[in-house]
């Protein structure tokens, strides 16, 4: 027997500074919040949304990316848990202007690549985690 999963429900990453990866995440991809503590919340209302950490958790697509300020290191891929996130995108020109726009917020990045099945533009939060955004071809 397997257990039949359909996508993925979330994904939610730790970070170290929540204004610095909320600003990031904010001016790359423009996510609706779906859930945050609001302003003046009332402590019944904080405690009903403990499980954010005084984190934020953004709406993308059917499922949902969440930021967790509660890390004290830096983020490796080399040890065991998350290596990379990707994000999928619709065609070669939108990374090309994605990297225009890391170009243009001082953000490094690998420089759009020709993996054959697809095209993918590397670069990292300020957490250093890696992110990609991946554009099958065809």
């Amino acid at each position: 027997m397997t257990i039949p999963i359909k996508a993925y429900a979330h994904v939610r990453l730790t970070v170290t500074d929540i204004d610095a990866s909320r600003a990031f995440y904010d001016s790359l991809f423009a996510l609706p919040v779906a859930f945050e503590v609001p302003e003046g919340a009332d402590e019944a209302t904080r405690e009903q949304l403990g499980f954010l950490y005084d984190g934020v958790i953004y709406q993308l697509g059917d499922s949902l990316l969440g930021l967790r300020p509660v890390a004290d290191d830096t983020f490796s891929e080399n040890r065991v848990g998350l290596d990379h996130l990707s994000f999928r995108v619709d065609g070669r020109q939108v990374l090309d202007d994605a990297a225009a726009l890391l170009d243009g917020k001082g953000i490094g990045h690998g420089g759009v690549k020709d993996i054959g099945a697809a095209y993918i533009l590397e670069f990292r939060d300020p957490d250093n985690i890696a992110l990609e955004l991946f554009a099958p071809k065809g």
